[in-house]
């Protein structure tokens, strides 16, 4: 859903580097053969280090980034203002957590253990989209966060159902689909309160103006900074830029506002004819810096929260451990 923070923030003090030409060995332009040509890549064919290594950053990443998007939703299922809104949200949180279950396994197919993702969660080495590290202050923010920041996964996650990894493709499928369902309820939220009281339209107003700038950023750093961009479009793992997304985000959400009758914060906003489409203000880029790198309003906290739960789970894990190594026992028994 969220893959910004696979790229690390460039390095400017250094001057490009440029290696000598690679030679691809035989077995190297088999698998760019299979690529360029829409092929599939399985797990169990012969794939470049480097490949396996970037997959597994983003799904894995991918995959954090849908279970710690939970939390933010997830406070607000007991304060949700009827049992229509509850029940809803509900299998929202669910569609999250299946989608991180989709995830892990489809990198689980890359050579990694679930259990290794995790500590490397845990301990801070892996990433997940810095979306997720925003407070959640309003019931209109569970409606932006529909609105805006699945409306932006949608964006990113389409062209990933192309993706040349056939375990993470056929995943997104099944994600997309849900994840629509996720943006419609969002908008109906945001729709509610813009047609309700003044002050249940100036909530949705406020909601808009924090998520606004955040959502932009977690496209990703712009296409000349974007560290691992060029060569995952190779491998055809992403098909369509950081800025090309952006603007494509931009250019469907604007007249989405305009019809809930509420502002874009953004004081450059404008449309230019001869481009055909948006003019945008700057991102801030080092308030998005800041927060992939730990120092977010809730990086801490959505962390630890994680880590509980893990820690409390500990024992639902060795029971299931448990019981299965007790059937086998059992098979084995019978069958001797």
């Amino acid at each position: 859903m969220y893959t910004q923070s696979m790229d690390t923030q460039p390095d400017r003090s250094a001057p490009a580097e440029k290696g000598p030409a690679t030679v691809m060995g035989p077995e190297e332009q088999r698998f760019q053969a299979t690529v360029d040509a829409e092929g599939k890549i399985e797990p169990r064919d012969w794939m470049p280090e480097a490949y396996r290594k970037t997959l597994l950053r983003q799904i894995s990443q991918h995959a954090h980034s849908e279970i710690i998007g939970m939390l933010p939703e997830g406070n607000w299922i007991s304060r949700a203002p009827s049992l229509k809104r509850k029940a809803i949200l509900i299998a929202k949180v669910q569609d999250e957590a299946g989608h991180g279950l989709y995830l892990y396994s489809a990198a689980e197919t890359l050579g990694q253990s679930r259990d290794q993702m995790m500590a490397a969660l845990h301990t801070g080495r892996a990433k997940y989209s810095s979306i997720f590290n925003y407070p959640t202050l309003t019931w209109a923010d569970v409606g932006a966060i529909g609105w805006l920041v699945d409306g932006a996964a949608i964006m990113n996650q389409i062209p990933l159902c192309r993706c040349s990894y056939g375990p993470y493709a056929r995943a997104m499928i099944r994600v997309c689909k849900e994840e629509s369902f996720h943006q419609r309820q969002g908008f109906d939220i945001m729709l509610s309160l813009c047609k309700g009281t003044a002050s249940q339209k100036a909530m949705a107003q406020d909601a808009l103006d924090r998520w606004w700038w955040p959502v932009l950023a977690m496209f990703g750093p712009p296409d000349a900074d974007s560290v691992h961009s060029g060569q995952s479009a190779k491998w055809k793992i992403k098909r369509v830029s950081n800025d090309e997304l952006r603007q494509k985000f931009v250019d469907v959400t604007v007249p989405q506002a305009e019809l809930l009758g509420l502002r874009i914060p953004d004081d450059h906003l404008e449309w230019n004819a001869e481009r055909n489409h948006y003019d945008y203000g700057a991102i801030d880029w080092d308030d998005f810096w800041r927060v992939v790198n730990g120092d977010g309003p809730c990086n801490k906290e959505r962390l630890a929260t994680r880590v509980k739960a893990y820690e409390n789970g500990q024992w639902v894990r060795d029971a299931a451990v448990a019981y299965a190594n007790k059937q086998k026992a059992r098979q084995h028994k019978e069958a001797a």
